[in-house]
């Protein structure tokens, strides 16, 4: 039986053995009683591990498409661009996201279709993870959540 305790390391008790038939049979229910009871300490006393996820948020911007007189400029709106997104997966992913649907069907045939997704929420302790060209003309963003605020959350979402 290996009990592990709080810090590092384990401790090992030795198994009690059942006497041999030669013992009393009150002395084996007594160490019979005194193994169920330590098997149930075990169980009881055993650290529940909580796995906290990461989540990650990656986002991309297009550096010619930005409204700006030098390259630099571009290349810094890009990169403003690019965490912005991120930031927006990261929302997306935790608190969701709201769709509206409509369609309009007129004689069995679709006329109209549209579908708007919106995202509303405040993002606290995202860390960048990495920001990186991509090719010659993109850049990409990572923003990761900070474990402690994903924990934190899932422990209001548990009650």
């Amino acid at each position: 039986m290996v009990f592990v305790a709080g810090c590092e390391g384990s401790i090992s008790l030795p198994r009690i053995e059942l006497p041999t038939s030669s013992s009393s049979q009150a002395e084996s229910d007594d160490l019979a009683a005194i193994n169920n009871a330590a098997a149930a300490t075990a169980a009881v006393t055993k650290p529940k591990l909580k796995v906290v996820p990461t989540i990650t948020g990656m986002g991309y911007a297009s550096i010619s498409s930005q409204p700006a007189k030098s390259s630099n400029q571009r290349r810094l709106m890009a990169i403003r661009a690019a965490r912005l997104e991120a930031m927006r997966n990261l929302t997306e992913q935790v608190h969701g996201l709201k769709i509206n649907s409509r369609t309009t069907i007129i004689d069995a045939i679709v006329q109209n279709d549209s579908l708007r997704a919106t995202v509303e929420g405040t993002i606290l302790g995202a860390r960048t993870v990495r920001i990186n060209p991509v090719g010659s003309d993109t850049y990409e963003v990572v923003l990761e959540l900070d474990q402690a605020l994903i924990a934190t959350i899932m422990k209001a979402a548990r009650g």
